[in-house]
């Protein structure tokens, strides 16, 4: 019935659709396995996607050639450019996404991409043998051969859904869990934890009151994710989201709920994310705030069903209706749906090499929850990763590995390698020592040309971000030339509350100064006006950003050249840890364990001091 595969990819959310459609547009003959072809690509928890760091995430899938971005720009209902008011390496894009729509397109996409297949089974288990995975067996019976696999099982494995003290196996509400994969998994020698994840209640939006809550409009200008400038929402076209907030009333009601907690009572063994935690979690934890805020957004164009983003939870449905009814503008609500808390098993991301292909068995692939990551974005750039490595591992092509200061996607993945995680791994730009280098305005000119090297990124996106880069050094050139005397500059400096100049000065030198924008100057000065008018508003953005934090730009490119000569220096696959008496004893059970494969590596692995580094070096005749 089934021919043999290059790959099978197992689980169609959001790693594993990324995951098919890079390993079939650089060729590889790729099936997509999923328990139900209805739910690929659903946003199982919160429509959207983006927010801060995930929205440089997702720019770089899309300058990769990944399909997120496309998919989100196609699928959006709202748009805004977060931490405007900060840095741009600060911004980050987010958009509410219309969960029907966007799942839609993604399906369409992947029955475009030639070289995937489909199939609708549950897979129980691997086909190994001589540590080497080569297919898969199925629910159906069916034994399905492959020369890699790429499991992105998300919160499936063996994964249980709690609300209050009722509880019952599942991978979604409404999906069964998936079971045989762990246990074969840790027969062979893995490790496996559990992680907690949830999600709040669904509302019947046509019984809200919104007058009595803030209303959140969409950014004017809709700049989206995608380098290819995918058609996109109008600017007036937007549905607007809404905050309220909760009170001290909504607090004491939903403390006589902590009884049935399955929390709170111990039956939740899994660590939950400690960056969006429920409700129940964050009175408990910040019991001197009265107040906590939640979002209500909507879950499509054409739904009347709500999102109460902020009030994830698992506690009883009775409770959670009364609690809600106690929030301004929920004092009629209606429940679709109720909250719930989802436990699942995942393998600490130790077990792993940089191209996320498993130490212990060879061409099987993790991507995804399965790894602790918590959030589409994380996933989605597990995927296609996984996907371009195990099309290389199988054509004996070297694995293709992103620096941390090359991508927020090498910081995330060089984060789960080296450091493991015990709970839900998020993204935030805190983790980044690079993110002045690390931009969602640069991922193209970053990424693009590795992309295209490799067969994925298209002639298209090439030649745009050549485009871009040549508008971006031509109009840097002509600023540099120009000088402004004070007669020119005088109107627009009063407007921005900024000194006037006492001689001529050139353009660039402005720029340096707070509130100064080349567009804000162009509506005072034709010569600035003259100068841009060729350009459009993505080199502009570009060039002003380059101009003015050149300064930090290249102090971080300096920490980059220091850095990669730690990065430069191969440690030997056979390298014997267990002679180096000198070594702390958790530095050589961590070196040990994790077989890092550069100086750099083992600099970043936790527990692991720079004198281990020091003697580690020696050792190798540095």
């Amino acid at each position: 019935m089934f021919q043999e595969y290059d790959i099978i990819v197992v689980g169609a959310g959001h790693a594993g659709c990324e995951a098919a459609a890079a390993a079939a547009n650089i060729g590889s003959k790729v099936l997509l396995i999923t328990m139900n072809l209805q739910t690929i690509a659903q946003m199982s928890c919160n429509p959207a996607m983006g927010g801060i760091a995930k929205g440089q995430i997702v720019r770089e899938i899309d300058a990769m050639g990944g399909y997120s971005g496309i998919v989100t720009d196609k699928s959006m209902i709202q748009f805004r450019l977060l931490n405007r008011s900060k840095g741009p390496a600060m911004w980050s894009p987010r958009a509410q996404s219309d969960r029907m729509l966007f799942a839609a397109t993604w399906r369409e996409m992947l029955e475009k991409t030639p070289n995937v297949d489909f199939y609708q089974d549950t897979v129980q288990g691997l086909l190994v043998k001589n540590g080497l995975v080569n297919g898969v067996s199925t629910g159906l019976g069916h034994l399905i051969r492959a020369r890699a696999v790429v499991l992105t099982n998300g919160t499936f494995l063996n994964g249980i859904i709690h609300i209050g003290e009722k509880n019952f196996g599942g991978g979604r509400m409404a999906e069964r869990a998936s079971t045989g994969i762990t246990e074969q998994l840790v027969s062979l020698g893995f490790e496996t934890n559990r992680l907690k994840t949830g999600t709040p209640p669904r509302i019947d939006g046509r019984s809200l009151d919104y007058s009595k809550m803030e209303e959140q409009k969409g950014d004017e200008d809709v700049v989206g994710f995608s380098y290819l400038g995918v058609s996109k929402i109008k600017a007036k076209e937007q549905k607007n989201c809404w905050i309220t907030y909760t009170n001290e009333k909504v607090h004491e009601l939903l403390k006589t709920g902590f009884q049935q907690s399955p929390m709170f009572q111990g039956r939740i063994q899994g660590t939950g994310p400690r960056y969006c935690p429920s409700i129940e979690d964050k009175i408990s934890r910040f019991a001197e705030r009265d107040r906590h805020q939640l979002f209500v957004e909507p879950e499509g164009s054409n739904t009347i069903e709500i999102y109460v983003n902020g009030f994830s939870t698992s506690l009883p449905e009775s409770v959670q209706i009364q609690a809600l009814r106690m929030v301004p503008g929920f004092e009629k609500c209606k429940m679709f749906r109720p909250g719930y808390a989802i436990e699942y098993d995942f393998f600490p991301p130790t077990q792993l090499k940089f191209s996320l292909e498993t130490k212990l068995i060879n061409n099987l692939f993790f991507a995804g929850q399965i790894n602790g990551t918590t959030g589409y974005e994380e996933a989605a750039c597990q995927g296609l990763m996984a996907g371009i490595n195990a099309h290389h591992k199988i054509n004996k092509i070297e694995p293709f590995i992103l620096k941390r200061s090359e991508a927020y996607i090498g910081v995330l993945i060089d984060d789960l390698i080296n450091k493991g995680t015990d709970e839900p791994y998020r993204m935030f730009t805190s983790r980044a020592e690079f993110r002045t280098l690390l931009r969602q305005d640069n991922a193209d000119l970053r990424l693009t040309e590795k992309s295209y090297l490799l067969g994925l990124a298209s002639q298209e996106r090439m030649n745009k971000m050549k485009t871009k880069r040549e508008n971006v050094e031509k109009l840097k050139t002509t600023l540099a030339t120009l000088t402004l005397d004070p007669a020119e500059t005088d109107s627009f400096l009063n407007s921005v509350q900024s000194s006037t100049l006492l001689t001529k000065q050139k353009i660039t030198q402005i720029l340096l100064r707070p509130k100064v924008g080349l567009k804000e100057m162009a509506n005072y000065i034709p010569k600035i006006t003259n100068a841009l008018v060729a350009y459009d508003s993505e080199t502009i953005e570009q060039v002003e950003i380059q101009i003015k934090y050149d300064i930090y730009i290249e102090k971080e490119k300096e920490l980059v050249s220091k850095m990669n000569q730690l990065e430069d220096l191969i440690i030997p696959d056979n390298f014997n840890y267990a002679k180096l008496v000198s070594l702390s004893n958790e530095a050589r059970q961590k070196f040990t364990k994790i077989k890092p494969r550069t100086l750099g590596q083992a600099s970043r692995i936790s527990g692991v001091n720079p004198s281990d580094v020091q003697i580690l070096m020696v050792f190798m005749g540095r």
